[in-house]
């Protein structure tokens, strides 16, 4: 291989533009951001929430989990969102919603996966 020449084109499993990578709060798997959903606090009645942000555009610190069900669990149950946040969060209407999308859509995730970004960050 000759220096600064890239073998990508010769792996098909080797992306030819590199993507930003970010970890899942939840297994902690580091992977493209394409690959997870963002999350970002609001306030609501006095109590930091975490709500998501489908085209990552919300100002602030953002935490990033795989949009299914047993990431948001582990997250939930370490602590991870505070952490990955770095102050206290109520995450009390997370857990409750992803039980009532359980309840009533069985087989579907209760999370759902967003779009690639634009490319604009290139």
């Amino acid at each position: 291989m000759q220096r600064g020449k890239s073998n990508a084109g010769e792996d098909p499993n080797v992306s030819l533009q590199q993507q930003p990578q970010r970890t899942c709060i939840g297994c902690r798997e580091v992977v493209d951001q394409n690959q997870l959903k963002r999350w970002v606090l609001t306030v609501e009645n006095g109590k930091s929430i975490p709500v998501p942000d489908p085209t990552r555009s919300f100002a602030g610190r953002g935490a990033w989990l795989h949009p299914n069900p047993d990431c948001a669990q582990r997250a939930v149950k370490r602590g991870a969102f505070a952490r990955s946040f770095r102050t206290n969060v109520d995450v009390s209407a997370l857990v409750s919603e992803s039980r009532a999308k359980d309840r009533t859509q069985p087989g579907k995730p209760a999370f759902t996966n967003v779009q690639p970004e634009s490319g604009s960050e290139n």
